[in-house]
């Protein structure tokens, strides 16, 4: 009885076990089907997308970057200044609005980074000041860029094109200096995703208060604009725009070199992190001017390197990093 027992556990088992098995293969079976389903779905979703990004029209989105920082220590002896207090806040935004038709386009952005920081060393020091004179926010970062970009479109690539550029501060020192290029050249479009304006007729007007020392000029503009979509739900833009001058190209040149990363998690609302570089010599000459309170004529651009102990033209740069929100149409 007991040997019988054994073997109709023994059998029901190895039953039980194959069974299980079978149904396992089966279950793997369904799942690569339905896998290979869901990639074509898939790729039928991103060949819509593309279709609906290609098709002639207005495409408008906007991008906006915050980045917030604080601490506060208070009779924390174990550091330099123990009743201290920092804050700084920023923020990035880049927004278009772009027409694309079958002979034409207009191409349309506006960006801008504003950045506050006010440090105090000592918190009872500085609440025994008049009011006037304690310690408020100071801006260390101002920027505002507008730019419009028309082409009539003369090969599938190619365009006849003609750019309006406006570069300055927005907080403060408004359009002193502000830039203004004008041109017309050509624009070559390879892929959807770049655009590379190239303008050998452009003046740059710079605008600027009589203390300041700017010269204006014709030029070449070059403009060059990337997006794409990286892993993980990571877009990215890129953005240079230079201007070359044809009667100083040392000191009248300029350039300003943007990239913006953003990672979208929940209905627009995500993670992002801008840097900006820029180099201006008209611009750290005037600073050195400022700073230092020698008159211009004391020193001119061109003997600007002698001058300085840390270089003629140093690379500006600044990034924010902060939470972000998107929105397009």
């Amino acid at each position: 009885m007991s040997k019988k027992l054994l073997l109709f556990v023994a059998l029901f088992t190895f039953s039980f076990s194959a069974i299980n098995a079978q149904t396992v293969e089966e279950f793997k079976s369904q799942l690569a089907a339905k896998s290979a389903e869901l990639a074509a779905i898939q790729g039928e979703v991103n060949a819509l997308k593309k279709s609906i990004s290609e098709f002639p029209g207005w495409k408008i989105g906007a991008l906006a970057s915050l980045g917030f920082n604080s601490s506060n220590f208070n009779k924390w002896i174990t550091t330099a200044n123990p009743n201290s207090t920092s804050t700084s806040y920023g923020i990035s935004g880049n927004a278009f609005a772009n027409l694309d038709q079958p002979k034409y386009f207009w191409r349309n952005a506006l960006s801008l980074s504003a950045a506050k920081t006010r440090l105090i060393l000592d918190k009872d020091l500085n609440d025994l000041l008049p009011d006037d004179d304690q310690i408020g926010f100071e801006t260390t970062a101002d920027a505002i860029n507008l730019t419009s970009l028309f082409g009539y479109k003369i090969a599938k690539q190619w365009a006849i094109s003609g750019l309006a550029e406006y570069r300055s501060t927005f907080l403060t020192n408004f359009n002193n200096p502000g830039y203004l290029d004008i041109g017309a050249g050509a624009t070559w479009t390879p892929m959807s995703n770049l655009v590379v304006v190239f303008h050998p007729l452009n003046y740059n007007l710079v605008f600027a208060d009589d203390d300041f020392t700017f010269e204006s000029s014709l030029g070449l503009k070059v403009v060059a604009d990337y997006s794409q979509s990286l892993p993980m739900g990571i877009a990215w833009r890129s953005n240079l725009s230079a201007f070359v001058s044809y009667s100083d190209p040392n000191n009248f040149s300029n350039w300003t070199w943007v990239n913006g990363f953003n990672f979208t998690a929940w209905k627009g609302i995500g993670v992002g992190i801008e840097y900006g570089l820029r180099g201006n010599r008209q611009e750290s000459y005037n600073a050195f001017l400022t700073g230092t309170g020698i008159p211009a004529e004391t020193i001119a651009i061109d003997d600007f390197d002698d001058s300085t102990n840390d270089g003629d033209n140093p690379v500006q740069s600044y990034f924010v990093i902060g939470l972000t929100y998107s929105i397009s149409r």
